[in-house]
């Protein structure tokens, strides 16, 4: 009878354990569909109104547009709240986001004011150079005689050999168009200019210049000429714009950078051939005007 009953026992033991065992499942189970009907309803907003979903390892999960931030990455703070709250720092606006707009804008600027110029011819140089200086006087005369043939003349707005261009267009009743740049040591656009536009950025102003202008005069210049014509020159050579004439005024200071090009650059394979046709140096202000004004028409 004492074996019997032990067996009894055990069998009641096994019976009770098997039940919290399948309870156990059932309740584990339960427990998973719960937490997946959880991440399976619709997301909330969170107190930034931003959209915000079910938790993941790192966290909530917080969304500002295309931009995916969980955990720590999530902002205290908001742009609504520091646009709207009275007397809050305005570093935001200096963020790369705020950047973005603020080079959109003068794109769109740019774009906008210079859309109904028509044909145009820049010209570059030296803000340095002194308005007794035998260059000033040939920039101003080859930008009346490219004003003079309805063509509007583009220089980067400042003194020395822009304003000797956008002098000579100005007397001739031409456009004369100044492309500024914002510099601690330069004012404004010079008062030659009847149409100006004054840029925080140099590559939104080069596009400018790349984009409106059929021609290219370069006179004697600094580090900023030089930064203009090679950037000119390589979206020419790289096909990335329509090839346009490029001259060159003022052999005694040009010829030996050419010079290096055609033979210690070329020679090492670093540059091919520049195009004769389109590349002219030349000390004939009158013939600077011919070739840059021979690209009018054909862009």
């Amino acid at each position: 009878m004492a074996k019997k009953s032990d067996n009894k026992t055990k069998s009641d033991a096994g019976a009770k354990g098997g039940k919290k065992a399948r309870s156990a499942k059932k309740t584990k189970a339960l427990t998973e569909q719960e937490e997946l009907k959880t991440a399976q309803q619709p997301s909330e907003h969170d107190e930034h109104g931003e959209h915000q979903e079910g938790a993941s390892p790192l966290g909530d999960t917080y969304h500002r547009g295309p931009v995916i931030m969980r955990g720590h990455m999530i902002p205290k703070d908001n742009t609504t709240g520091n646009l709207l709250a009275p007397g809050s720092t305005t570093d935001w606006l200096h963020m790369d986001p705020w950047r973005v707009l603020r080079i959109q804008s003068e794109f769109v600027d740019g774009f906008g004011a210079l859309a109904e110029v028509g044909p145009a011819v820049s010209i570059f140089g030296s803000a340095r150079t002194p308005r007794t200086d035998p260059i000033y006087k040939a920039a101003r005369h080859m930008g009346k005689k490219v004003a003079e043939q309805g063509i509007a003349v583009i220089t980067g707005g400042g003194p020395g050999v822009m304003e000797a261009a956008n002098r000579g267009a100005a007397l001739a009743g031409g456009k004369s168009i100044g492309l500024g740049i914002e510099l601690p040591h330069e004012q404004g656009v010079n008062s030659w200019v009847n149409l100006g536009i004054s840029f925080r950025y140099f590559f939104v102003r080069k596009t400018m210049f790349v984009k409106y202008s059929s021609g290219v005069i370069i006179c004697p210049g600094g580090f900023g000429t030089l930064d203009e014509m090679f950037e000119l020159l390589t979206l020419v050579q790289t096909n990335k714009v329509a090839s346009i004439p490029v001259v060159l005024y003022d052999k005694q200071y040009w010829q030996g950078l050419f010079d290096w090009l055609n033979t210690t650059v070329k020679d090492r394979a670093m540059i091919s051939d520049l195009d004769p046709d389109r590349v002219l140096v030349t000390d004939d202000a009158d013939e600077a005007v011919k070739v840059a004004t021979s690209g009018i028409g054909k862009r």
